[in-house]
Formats: structure tokens, C-alpha cells, sequence
């Protein structure tokens, strides 16, 4: 395992803030949301949930990856929604209420849904004796200090002190938005001796997937009938994941592990923009 200190210090940090400024812009009614929106929570989180971490799979299968960026691969899958995607829902005049919960909510499985992942694919392409080898118990309180613990934090702030909430939460966004771009150069610096044709192989199999997750999922919304701006919402959640957190879970296995999730994260913002500027002004053409 790296001990570096961007593996041990500065990714953890930067995933605390990151998830702190998500809990500055929640309340319990949220939450409450997902009664509000069955279907559409139940397709975003399915597809999220579910159908990420498989696409993933076929796409570390398909494009023949070493094991370690394989396992890498699905970890990303596995991962929750960002808290850039609020932001890129709002750009293009989806459903934001929507995505913040699907934000939310996937961010409280990640305790689960991201250890079980890790595990079925460290035994699937790794063997039986690696996976022995990697404390999931170690990774699962790791995952819930740097999740869930700010997440509370944030919101408990939002609740006791709002006002100051308000005026903190926007600063807190910037500063997380600095980390990020740290922290994903920060995860392909460490992983430079990984050599640059390994970075080509991650980069067609991270792109594949980033494009079938939103295509894929935006197909799933349409047929069910959601509306644009649901499906809007659904389709910008599987395509920007919460790569932060990908990192930080990989670093504490090694540094390859971090490859997916570092190119993955710069691919996602060019990605995701050039559908919103597609998708937003026929969002706004239909809102009345």
C-alpha cells in the first residue's frame, strides 16, 4: 500500500470537503424526496447502483485491462454520483431537486454498494487469495469516516446555523473544486511509472463506459416515460461519478487502482458539458 502523503492525507481531506459541501446543501426533505419521486429515483438508482458497476465490468472485460486497473474499473462503476452533476443538472435545466437526492442517496449505499463491488471484483479478476489480502473491514470504516461523517456534518450545520450554511456553502464548492483537480492530478502522477500505453488502455475502456452510462441510462429514462428534465438528471448522475471517492478507496489498496478513477474524472466534465449544452436548450425550450 502507498503511504504517501496524497494517498494518506490529501485525498482523504479533499473527499471530507468535498462531501461536506454536499451535506451544506441538504435537508431531510431530500430525502423525503425519494417518496416524491419513486419512479424516477428507483430508475436513477438502479441504474447507478446496478447497472454502472456491470457496464464497468464489461468494459475492464472487453478491453482486456490488467487485473489491478480491472478492479480499478469497477470500483469507478461502483461509485455514487458527484456533486458536480447537481451542478451540471442545473446548467442544463434538468430536474436538480432530483439529482441532489440521487447525490444523497447513493452517497449513504457507497458504504455498502463500493466494499461489495470491490470485493466481487478483486475475487473475479484478481483470485481468491488477493481479496484475502485486502481488509474490506479497514476499507468500509474508511469509506464511512470519509462519506458519511462530513456528509451529517454538513447538514447538521445547514440545520443549526443556515444562514452561515448559505453563505459557506459556495466556497466550500470552490475549494472542492480545486482538490478535485489536485487530487486527479495528483492520482496520475502517482501512477506515472504505470507507463503511458497502460494510460491509452484505461483511457478507451473509461470513455466506453462514461458514454454507454449516459446513453444507456437516458434510453432506460425514456422508455419509462420520465420527462426531460428527470431524464436529464438520471443521465448526467451515471455519467459524473464521485471519483474522489474511487481514489481514495484505491489508494489504500495501491496506486494503480487510482488510474481509472483519475482518468475517468477528466474525461466526464468534457463529456458531460458537451451534453448539456446539447440537452439544455431543449430543456428550456420545454419548461414552461
Amino acid at each position: 500500500m502507498t503511504s504517501s502523503f496524497f494517498a494518506t492525507t490529501l485525498l482523504p481531506l479533499a473527499l471530507f470537503v468535498i462531501m461536506t459541501g454536499l451535506g451544506l446543501s441538504l435537508t431531510m426533505a431530500d430525502f423525503r424526496r425519494v417518496l416524491v419521486y419513486p419512479r424516477g429515483m428507483v430508475i436513477g438508482l438502479g441504474n447507478l447502483l446496478l447497472i454502472s458497476p456491470l457496464l464497468a465490468f464489461l468494459a475492464a472485460v472487453v478491453f482486456r485491462l490488467p487485473p489491478e486497473l480491472a478492479v480499478g474499473m469497477v470500483l469507478l462503476g461502483a461509485a455514487p454520483g458527484g456533486t458536480t452533476a447537481n451542478l451540471l443538472t442545473h446548467l442544463a435545466r434538468g430536474d436538480t431537486a432530483l439529482s441532489v437526492t440521487i447525490t444523497a442517496v447513493s452517497s449513504l449505499a457507497a458504504v455498502i454498494t463500493t466494499p461489495l463491488f470491490l470485493g466481487l471484483a478483486t475475487w473475479h479478476f484478481l483470485g481468491e487469495q488477493t481479496e484475502a489480502q485486502i481488509d474490506m473491514t479497514r476499507i468500509v470504516l474508511r469509506v464511512l469516516t470519509i462519506t458519511i461523517v462530513p456528509l451529517v456534518f454538513g447538514m447538521l450545520v445547514r440545520a443549526w446555523a443556515p444562514g452561515f450554511a448559505k453563505g459557506a456553502e459556495p466556497w466550500v464548492k470552490r475549494v472542492a473544486l480545486v482538490f478535485f483537480v489536485i487530487v486527479v492530478g495528483g492520482a496520475i502522477y502517482e501512477a506515472r511509472n504505470e507507463g503511458l500505453n497502460m494510460l491509452v488502455a484505461v483511457g478507451a475502456a473509461t470513455l466506453t463506459l462514461n458514454l454507454c452510462a449516459m446513453s444507456l441510462s437516458w434510453f432506460i429514462a425514456r422508455r419509462a416515460k420520465l420527462d426531460l428534465r428527470q431524464s436529464t438528471a438520471i443521465a448526467i448522475e451515471l455519467g459524473v461519478h464521485n471519483t474522489t471517492l474511487t481514489m481514495a478507496v484505491g489508494a489504500m489498496i495501491a496506486p494503480v487502482y487510482m488510474i481509472p478513477g483519475a482518468v475517468y474524472g477528466i474525461q466526464m466534465i468534457l463529456t458531460a458539458s458537451v451534453f448539456v449544452w446539447m440537452i439544455g436548450r431543449r430543456n428550456a425550450a420545454e419548461t414552461p
